[in-house]
């Protein structure tokens, strides 16, 4: 793969648009079950998971890592950013539950491009100083993510864009703000994430997700592109100048599109250049 598909930056960068709110309380995990798209209860403390906030349509608000420190105590490590507007609609559901939701502002969010020193999979590691680290890569694909009060690692805008690009190559939809609410789970391939159950009990949008999976009606998915002209979410695919798709997360010249199942093969336009379609990888469930 070229270099220009495989961004690096050695060392630890903190991450400015990731964000973390804590749900703490006896009923947090009840709580969350209740709200989130993923089977919380069967979560081990000490583990996390990829998790998602829907809509009652079934429409993904965020996709999150969702932390469960032990049975009262839940991060949600939401890499777009936007947690206070969450919060506030969050709590409008609490209701007689003993939860509290806050922002987590006294952890910064570092990353690298190297392999954790204890983390595993969905086993978390408490570091000394309090520090978090989180397993978000591969064997072959190494990253580390480390949620920390000290906040020492340098940041950069190029390494920034580059962590963004390997969510993108790894199927992580990175979503903004116009894309919120525009797409079902199934149709940002959240499947490849483990990121939402048919099995676990009611929460906002099950029922279409549930249906949409048992009757096998989902007709688009993720596909990552590649141009040499940087896309925006919400630009138009096109083929042979008829519209197949949108573009529904970008960084640089890489973009996740949502797109036909069944799309011909054939060349692909946005922003009025070409695109080659790539394969994602895998390995980033957890």
């Amino acid at each position: 793969m070229s270099d220009n598909l495989a961004p690096f930056f050695s060392g630890l960068r903190a991450l400015r648009q990731p964000q973390v709110l804590a749900l703490s309380g006896p009923d947090a995990v009840a709580f969350a079950q209740a709200q989130f798209a993923n089977d919380v209860p069967s979560l081990a403390d000490g583990h996390w998971q990829w998790n998602a906030w829907l809509t009652a349509k079934g429409r993904v608000l965020a996709v999150f890592q969702l932390l469960r420190l032990d049975a009262g105590q839940l991060l949600l490590v939401c890499h777009d950013g936007g947690i206070e507007a969450m919060a506030d609609q969050l709590r409008r559901f609490v209701f007689r539950r003993k939860v509290n939701i806050a922002r987590a502002d006294a952890l910064a969010i570092e990353a690298a491009l190297q392999p954790p020193l204890r983390a595993r999979g969905a086993a978390l590691a408490h570091l000394e100083g309090g520090v978090i680290e989180l397993d978000v890569g591969t064997a072959a694909c190494p990253r580390t993510l480390r949620l920390t009060t000290a906040g020492n690692a340098p940041h950069d805008a190029t390494a920034e864009l580059a962590w963004r690009q390997w969510d993108l190559r790894f199927g992580l939809p990175r979503l903004d703000a116009s894309q919120q609410e525009q797409w079902t789970p199934q149709q940002l391939g959240l499947d490849r994430l483990a990121a939402y159950s048919v099995k676990k009990g009611c929460y906002p949008g099950q029922e279409i997700v549930a249906r949409t999976h048992f009757l096998g009606k989902a007709k688009r998915s993720l596909v990552l592109l590649h141009g040499d002209v940087a896309s925006r979410p919400g630009d138009t695919v096109t083929q042979a100048g008829a519209s197949v798709g949108t573009v529904a997360s970008s960084a640089g010249t890489l973009a996740l599109a949502v797109l036909p199942l069944d799309l011909p093969a054939g060349a692909l336009e946005v922003a009025g250049g070409t695109v080659e379609r790539l394969d994602l990888l895998d390995g980033l469930a957890r």
